[in-house]
């Protein structure tokens, strides 16, 4: 689908990220009274009522205060408005009209999109004078809004309507799925995430946490719509001394939370660390999709280890990720990155997988019946029937006797033998059970 784009442009710390996130209805940008602290430009798409559009929050780009714009920030200015529908300008009521904003306002006429300007911060009366400065550039009736407050939001949103395209959505059009490439710092999951959708959108370095936000970028796999959410590496709790890390790191649990499916990116030189399995942790917690790269892996000659040493290693630390797909990849190379898409698509297929009714009670009820519930005191528990209730995640409901009673290993045991019957290779199986009695 045609979706069309909104762009949030000004002057870095006039709260752009703020006023995106507003938009967006949840926090996605970093905020921060530190200029620039949104390296790259971040993209969500949202609805409002019926309408359907994308919202770009471009990095903050850095220039001298009062100073000229130079030529390579002209040049970032005119590609994200040469790239969007409509554009929304936001000045800062406290800063009053500076020489920055009036050149990008010259930018923004030259160009001929549509636009609306806005003045943030404002959030008393007494400050509405102030816009009457605004008037000189000539763009029409600024909007006074608070990104901060949430003040004069619903007004701007109401006029930014009626200035993009219209497209309906279609519930018939192919929905997307979300992936999330997810893992420590400086582990390659930019380089990954390039890799696969043949583009630079992330910044790509070797100092660890250079990608501080999510950035999602849609890719098309033989008619499959995939999300893809490339994340701010993950950092020990304790580690996170700056406000700023916290926050990424926040961000990237939130973005295995909006995911379906999340691949674990680990480090050929420093398999396995703690951290990497408290990653682990949050997918399972979640109860997404996953599946494991092992990357850096033109290096594992050096460093004398194989795929079954690997393996191994993996087994033992992510028992909670059984059956996991594990892809051994360079990103450098290109090394087993064609394999990852089709992985993602099968980890798809497992995830929402359903299974038919008699097929999974003739099944379970079998290994059950040869393998009957320990006693619990003078006490059996019984399992009457099992039901599969809903897909991503795969969820199944076991009707019994005396629910409480069935303990921890047995209910590991229900579902290592769903697993053996059924597969669900990269998926987690939840289990509920529920009191009845035998009628």
């Amino acid at each position: 689908m045609n979706i069309p784009i909104i762009t949030i442009i000004g002057r870095p710390n006039v709260g752009k990220s703020t006023l995106f996130n507003r938009i967006a209805g949840r926090r996605i940008s970093i905020v921060s009274n530190i200029p620039g602290t949104t390296r790259d430009r971040i993209s969500f798409t949202t609805q409002w009522g019926n309408n359907k559009f994308g919202i770009i929050d471009t990095a903050g780009i850095n220039h001298k205060n009062q100073g000229d714009l130079s030529e390579e920030v002209t040049y970032q200015y005119s590609e994200a408005i040469r790239n969007s529908d409509l554009l929304v300008f936001l000045l800062d009521i406290n800063d009053g009209l500076t020489i920055p904003d009036i050149q990008i306002s010259n930018t923004i006429r030259k160009s001929g999109k549509p636009f609306v300007l806005a003045i943030n911060k404002v959030d008393s009366s007494s400050k509405e004078i102030g816009l009457l400065e605004f008037y000189s550039l000539g763009m029409g009736d600024p909007f006074p809004i608070s990104a901060y407050h949430n003040s004069g939001i619903s007004n701007l949103m109401e006029k930014l309507l009626t200035l993009i395209p219209k497209y309906p959505i279609n519930d018939k059009q192919k929905k997307e799925f979300r992936v999330s490439i997810v893992g420590r710092p400086n582990v390659g999951k930019s380089s990954i995430f390039n890799s696969i959708i043949k583009s630079n959108r992330s910044i790509v370095s070797s100092i660890p946490g250079t990608t501080r936000d999510s950035i999602d970028s849609n890719y098309d796999f033989e008619g499959k719509n995939i999300l893809f959410i490339d994340t701010a590496g993950l950092k020990k709790r304790g580690k996170t001394k700056i406000g700023l890390e916290k926050y990424s790191m926040l961000r990237t649990i939130n973005s295995i939370e909006r995911s379906h499916i999340s691949v674990l990116v680990l480090d050929t030189k420093e398999l396995i660390t703690d951290q990497d399995t408290h990653i682990g942790g949050y997918i399972d917690q979640a109860s997404r999709g996953y599946l494991i790269v092992i990357n850096k892996w033109d290096l594992s000659t050096k460093l004398n280890i194989n795929h079954n040493l690997i393996t191994k290693k993996i087994n033992e630390r992510f028992k909670f990720m059984e059956g996991a797909p594990l892809i051994f990849t360079s990103a450098i190379t290109g090394y087993g990155i064609k394999k990852i898409i089709p992985s993602i698509i099968n980890v798809r297929n497992e995830f929402n997988k359903k299974i038919n009714s008699d097929d999974l009670n003739n099944s379970l009820l079998k290994y059950i019946s040869e393998n009957p519930l320990p006693r619990a005191g003078n006490r059996r528990p019984k399992i009457f029937k099992v039901s599969q209730t809903r897909v991503a995640p795969p969820t199944f409901s076991f009707e019994s006797s005396n629910p409480k009673l069935i303990h921890f290993s047995y209910r590991r045991f229900l579902q290592n033998n769903i697993r053996k019957e059924f597969g669900f290779n990269g998926s987690p199986i939840v289990m509920n059970f529920k009191h009845k009695s035998n009628e």
